[in-house]
């Protein structure tokens, strides 16, 4: 049987294996590579996704995001035991089309420009902020905001929360009764202060890069999406990468790539499939009996996430819960005492009762979170395995640098002073959480152990740059193999301040440029 004869969306049947481009990963990056590589009729493109082709019923509803997180629409890893809590720590990603942005928490906000001209300091030449901008713009259709600073006519819909929880609105107003500005555009990249957040809603439901990019595109004859595909390993020949291999219902298939093979399936999935074809730090691989193509020690190191906990409260009235609005809906960006470079702490506003699921809290409620937005922490992504059938170890070291855990110390105190402001003494019931005084720094540490969140924002593994451990150059071209690049939040050198996937959104549009050439 050939992988040809599989069902896909766009209920074509290919009579060849042989493509100009692979994309492995069919999750924001490779829904936006994909569809723009296709705009020229001459590309054949094969778009290989491990999820299926049907998008679960609760993906639409904006509300309901964290039931997705545990789904079939999700890999369901976990990470080994942080040294921080002393327990492993749930680690969701996406496996559907539109990867994560099928069931993450619908934020859409660019980092300061702050955090991305850190990139250019580390060597990413071509990847600051300004030099981002245009693929921001060319992604998004903002027309809320300012049409200097932000796109009007791209393919996804973004823009604040059209009926904002009135809790939410409180916080904001008690942000401002502690002197934090208010920002015009908080998603725009050039403020910092609060302000609503954009986020991936249209008329009232979610909009994927799925559903922005790649099903108007499904109908392309040379785009071929082939789901319920596992890709374990790269098809590599003296230093060149031809193609992949993969499996569908447990038959091996191959696909071959006369131009390249382009990965973007996240910055687990990608290092995984490095490390399995033989390309990451020899000792590992040796370690594991993989023959090994490329002693590339960057590959799977840099791993890093925005840590997260919330303070809790009950509300004295009633919340309504409208479905079509996030968790979300505002942000704050702040800068510590310890940071010269920029924003540094998130403050986010919460509809809802948010807090870790090792917690009691009530059901009718309000949370204000707070994350180590540029977080110092760095972790690793290692095979326990050569078979590509055995899961990651994912590794992101939370909170093991101890400027993280300063900046969580002083988002805590930011969050409890927003939380007991006059401002939102009306909606204000008991604090649920802590819920207790915390009088020294052993209570606070207590506190972040046990209320410790994350947000999923895994990136870094496959970092751009020019020095010895960077995995990709400038262009995202992986050093020393040929025909092959990554394209997706793997290659971020250092964390933005800011959800991450208007990032990815960027980050393909220019990569999709690159090559094309």
């Amino acid at each position: 049987m050939s992988f040809t004869d599989q069902p896909t969306e766009t209920q074509q049947t290919q009579s060849h294996a042989q493509y100009d481009y692979i994309v492995v990963g069919a999750g924001t990056a490779g829904s936006v590579i994909a569809t723009r590589l296709t705009e020229d009729p001459e590309v054949r493109v094969l778009l290989l996704e491990a999820g299926s082709s049907t998008p679960l019923p609760g993906m639409a509803t904006p509300v309901v995001w964290p039931m997705l997180l545990g789904s079939s629409a999700s890999w369901c890893d976990n990470t080994v035991v942080q040294d921080f809590t002393g327990q492993s720590i749930a680690a969701p990603r996406g496996k559907a089309l539109g990867g994560s942005s099928s069931i993450n928490g619908l934020t859409y906000a660019r980092g300061h420009r702050s955090s991305y001209d850190s990139w250019v300091k580390q060597g990413a030449s071509g990847w600051g902020f300004d030099d981002l901008l245009p693929y921001f713009r060319r992604s998004e259709c903002a027309v809320q905001r300012d049409g200097a600073l932000r796109g009007t006519d791209g393919p996804l819909t973004v823009g604040p929360t059209p009926d904002p929880s009135p809790a939410v609105v409180a916080a904001l107003a008690a942000a401002a009764e502690l002197g934090y500005p208010m920002a015009d555009d908080i998603s725009g990249g050039l403020e910092d202060g609060f302000g609503l957040a954009d986020v991936n809603v249209k008329d009232g439901v979610r909009q994927s890069a799925a559903d922005a990019y790649l099903r108007p595109a499904m109908a392309r004859p040379n785009l071929h999406v082939v789901t319920d595909a596992t890709v374990s390993r790269l098809v590599i020949g003296d230093g060149v990468c031809t193609g992949v291999e993969f499996t569908i219902s447990g038959a091996s298939m191959t696909a071959t790539a006369q131009r390249e093979v382009i990965l973007t399936a996240g910055a687990i999935g990608s290092a995984q499939l490095l490390l399995l074809s033989g390309i990451g730090p020899a000792d590992h691989l040796a370690e594991l009996g993989i023959d090994l193509a490329l002693d590339l020690p960057g590959v799977g190191t840099n791993l890093h996430d925005h840590p997260m906990s919330t303070v809790l409260y009950e509300a004295a009235s009633p919340l309504e819960t409208i479905p079509s609005s996030v968790w979300g809906q505002g942000i704050g960006l702040v800068q510590t005492t310890g940071s010269a470079a920029g924003p540094d702490l998130q403050i986010l506003l919460i509809s809802q009762p948010y807090r870790a699921q090792t917690l009691p809290g009530p059901d009718n409620g309000y949370a204000i979170g707070f994350s180590a937005i540029v977080p110092h922490s760095r972790g690793t992504v290692r095979l326990q395995s050569s078979d590509p059938a055995m899961g990651p170890l994912i590794d992101p070291r939370y909170l093991s640098d101890p400027r993280d855990v300063e900046v969580m110390t002083e988002g805590l105190r930011v969050a409890q002073s927003i939380g007991r402001a006059a401002a939102l003494a009306a909606w204000r019931g008991d604090e649920a959480q802590p819920g207790r005084p915390l009088n020294d720094n052993e209570d606070v540490l207590d506190y972040l152990r046990e209320s410790l969140l994350v947000y999923f924002h895994y990136a870094g593994t496959c970092r751009v740059g020019t020095d010895d451990l960077a995995v990709v150059d400038p262009e995202l071209r992986v050093r020393g193999i040929a025909n092959l690049r990554v394209a997706d939040a793997s290659i971020m050198p250092s964390p933005v301040s800011a959800n991450t996937n208007a990032t990815v959104y960027a980050i393909a549009e220019r990569a999709a440029e690159l090559i094309r050439g």
